[in-house]
């Protein structure tokens, strides 16, 4: 079989450890595979995330919704992607299970998790994802990989959800993809809060009007450049002082009774723990 330079090798996987590749946390972590070690005409995407402070590598479209999901849960502390798997384990459980390792040109690969996520929900320290097609979940081969997989985390005792496009909100991740940009910015404490304030105030005064037409408003009113009101709020609920029912909407059909204020007192608490 002739190989390319997409091709497992012992030779590749000795430099990818050498490396530090699927070694380390948060910021210090490097994922086992890379956009540049998948064909390039594949869907991979390359995003920044503010828990990890470090880029992520997502391999397709629903990693990437599924990453934008984790990452706007407030309960998640890390997140690894693209963990590899021990290979003695996965060998031994296939071959303990009747099950063909997965191996490419000769080479038995190591198998990797989509994510594993570190969460302070005490119940739930730790969890893994694996985000899959729900056409790929028809496909035999796709089970036994899979069942090689359950049973390794199994052994770790950590737990692992399959997750198919079928369990992502579309609406959540156009309004997380929306917002999400902003959680880079540094606003003052104060700043929020009086900008919390004064936008609470106006949802209150005009609660049938959508969002984005009372921010055109007040652009319109003091002369701001356009987008600049709507700016400010994607910055307010990227640092949860507003929030509103993601799920059921998109940011642009949201109206003023629709968004909720947070509790600031402990927002501004857990910003400062978040942020020793």
């Amino acid at each position: 079989m002739v190989k390319n330079k997409y091709s497992a090798s012992e030779a590749k996987y000795k430099r990818w450890i050498k490396e530090g590749r699927g070694q380390g946390v948060g910021s210090n972590y490097q994922p086992w595979i890379t956009v540049r070690d998948v064909p390039s005409d594949g869907r991979s995407h390359r995003v920044f995330g503010h828990k990890s402070q470090r880029t992520h590598h997502l391999l397709s479209d629903l990693e990437l919704a599924v990453f934008l999901s984790i990452e706007w849960n407030h309960q998640t502390i890390d997140i690894r992607e693209q963990f590899p798997l021990e290979r003695e384990d996965t060998l031994r459980i296939a071959s303990d299970n009747g099950i063909r390792h997965p191996s490419d040109t000769g080479v038995n690969l190591y198998m990797s998790s989509d994510f594993l996520i570190d969460s302070n929900d005490q119940s739930q320290p730790t969890y893994v994802i694996q985000a899959k097609r729900s056409e790929a979940l028809l496909d035999p081969r796709t089970i036994e990989k899979l069942e090689i997989e359950r049973r390794y985390w199994l052994l770790k005792k950590i737990p692992l959800f399959l997750v198919t496009e079928k369990d992502v909100s579309q609406t959540l991740v156009q309004n997380i993809s929306w917002i999400y940009p902003a959680e880079r910015d540094a606003v003052d404490d104060d700043i929020l809060l009086d900008r919390t304030t004064y936008y609470g105030d106006l949802f209150q005064q005009n609660p049938n009007r959508t969002v984005t037409d009372i921010c055109k408003s007040i652009d319109l009113t003091y002369n701001q450049p356009d987008g600049s009101s709507i700016y400010e709020i994607r910055q307010l609920l990227a640092n949860r002082c507003f929030y509103f029912d993601m799920l059921s909407q998109p940011f642009h059909q949201v109206k003023g009774k629709d968004f909720v204020v947070e509790n600031m007192g402990n927002l501004i608490g857990a910003r400062h723990v978040s942020n020793q």
